[in-house]
């Protein structure tokens, strides 16, 4: 086939003067116009560590599609700082910028008729939103993860992203001074990359790259490494192949496919937004994806890598061991990953295996083996019940313990919660519900990552547990519950809990439980004022309209 297929249609239609002109106008000649085009997408932008370097990078992928006789063209789209916005209304904005990511590209792409597509990608949404974009495209792409940040330190304490969180929770139960405290914050991000735990960038960097849709090592080569720009150097050869193969997104990101992606998601610990994210991108391919497959996979995947935010190593030290493809190695060779789904190097996940060095149990404890896992099935547990009707997402590392009960503390927010923790209105043996922060409620369903810091370093994140309709941060760890659906602005049971109620979380029988008789309830409901949308225009009152529940992938193009 034609290597040109979409854009000779600009490229060399007699009918299309202008557009003709125009490419002459950015310096193409008359032979540039005969070759393939591809779309380079970066999310770089100066604000925030996990994208500060992806320009760069998307210069060294553009050299080198140039290389490879093909035409490479830089355009952008936003990102957004989650470590920034988070604990601040600029959350909101966070998930739904994986709309206006996915929405962007696809609309530069379909309007310039691109023939193929390298995404350059760092912070969380860039990922999944890059993702969805391709599949609708359904053209030759690839994804470039802008690889991971190194680990801070100081004085002698190792640190990352969620350190700093943290720190404000010591800070406030007098546990740590003002010198120390400032001394983690100025430290705790070393340079460029995103955050170096197996949070939601690095979880899902390494589920696309079992996915089949980055290069191998993708997910694992630090931000500032020779692999990472070898990388960007393969990505030319890689889209060109694809391109003469006609090998398209649709063609990868199969149910097996995606299978592969869930267990890489259960072994290495991954984040609970991963639920949100794949299931959205299995819709934009066509393939069918719920809750309960998170469920099927993680009841037989062993939970192996000792990752933070529940474990004690960075993806640096993954890297050092040889990367997220000895994992996957390991995995396939017990059986556990589908070899045969193919990849964006055309060939399949055995075959880019099989030169991979296997891992060694005897010099490393980062990866364990199955015969001594840190937890014998997933971590992810899809918990249901009168407060989740239509699921909830639990992220249970083994650590935690599997059944809690206790007493409800309610805050409509965050915000609230902040004060609780100051005046000590939080005891040991609380659940503690934050509601009206869903996909509707916020809108936006923000991460709840500074809830949960502040409670882990006030240290009662071994007595208290946490449920909300929002999210968590892949940063997140301790006795929580997110993604409950219905959310409480829909008039999910959430909505009338009170302080005080008994609430009951099972992990083993995978239910969540408000413990309040069905009369009460009644009267609670006959008494119950829905409140407004908190947004009357702007995307996040467009987003609020359209959004899909948590238990949908929070998609915003279905009807």
């Amino acid at each position: 086939m034609e290597l040109n297929k979409y854009s000779k249609t600009l490229t060399q239609d007699p009918t299309l003067p202008a557009s003709q002109a125009m490419f002459y106008g950015i310096g193409l000649n008359e032979n540039d116009l005969k070759k393939a085009q591809v779309g380079i997408v970066s999310t770089g932008f100066d604000g925030n560590t996990c994208n500060m370097h992806l320009n760069a990078l998307a210069g060294e992928v553009k050299q080198a599609v140039w290389d490879q006789e093909l035409v490479g063209l830089i355009f952008h789209t936003i990102g957004v700082s989650d470590g920034m916005s988070n604990g601040t209304e600029g959350m909101r904005y966070s998930l739904v910028s994986r709309e206006v990511i996915a929405d962007s590209i696809e609309t530069v792409c379909g309007a310039q008729y691109y023939d193929g597509l390298i995404a350059v990608v760092g912070c969380d949404k860039n990922m999944p939103g890059s993702l969805i974009a391709m599949g609708r495209l359904n053209r030759p792409a690839i994804m470039v993860y802008g690889g991971t940040i190194a680990g801070g330190n100081w004085k002698g304490r190792s640190l990352n992203i969620v350190s700093a969180f943290e720190a404000l929770g010591e800070k406030l139960a007098n546990k740590l001074g003002d010198e120390d405290y400032k001394g983690i914050i100025q430290h705790a991000c070393p340079g460029a990359g995103a955050c170096g735990g197996m949070y939601t960038a690095n979880t899902m960097a390494s589920a696309i790259e079992a996915l089949g849709m980055s290069l191998p090592y993708s997910s694992s080569n630090p931000a500032l490494s020779k692999e990472k720009s070898q990388e960007c150097s393969e990505a030319g050869a890689a889209i060109k192949h694809l391109l003469k193969n006609d090998i398209k997104p649709r063609d990868i990101m199969t149910p097996q496919a995606f299978d592969n992606a869930l267990t890489i998601v259960m072994a290495l610990g991954g984040s609970t937004n991963a639920v949100l994210h794949l299931i959205a991108m299995a819709k934009s391919v066509g393939v069918h994806l719920t809750q309960e497959d998170f469920q099927r996979v993680s009841d037989k995947t062993p939970l192996l890598a000792d990752l933070k935010p529940s474990g004690k190593y960075l993806m640096e030290d993954l890297h050092r061991i040889g990367g997220t493809p000895a994992v996957m190695k390991y995995l396939l060779d017990k059986g556990f990953l589908d070899g045969d789904c193919l990849t964006v190097t055309g060939k399949t996940i055995r075959e880019n295996l099989e030169t991979v060095k296997p891992l060694d149990f005897n010099s490393q404890d980062v990866i364990m083996p199955m015969e001594r896992p840190i937890k014998k099935t997933g971590h992810l547990q899809i918990l249901y019940g009168n407060l989740a009707s239509k699921g909830s997402v639990a992220k249970i590392t083994g650590k935690e313990g599997e059944r809690f009960k206790g007493t409800a503390r309610v805050f409509n927010g965050e915000f609230e919660l902040l004060a609780g923790i100051q005046s000590g209105r939080i005891k040991e043996g609380d659940v503690v519900v934050i509601r009206f922060v869903g996909p509707k409620g916020a809108p936006g369903m923000p991460e709840m990552l500074k809830p949960t810091s502040l409670i882990m370093g006030a240290g009662l994140g071994k007595n208290v547990a946490l449920i909300t309709d929002g999210r968590f941060s892949g940063g997140t760890h301790g006795f929580v519950v997110g993604h409950i659906t219905p959310e409480a602005f829909d008039g999910g049971l959430l909505s009338l809990v009170e302080d005080g109620d008994w609430i009951e979380i099972d992990v083993k029988k995978r239910q969540l439980n408000l413990l309040v008789d069905e009369k009460t309830l009644a009267i609670r409901r006959s008494h119950y004022k829905a409140p407004a949308l908190r947004v009357t225009s702007g995307v996040l009152y467009k987003y609020a309209k359209q959004v899909k529940t948590a238990a949908d992938g929070c998609v915003t193009d279905e009807g």
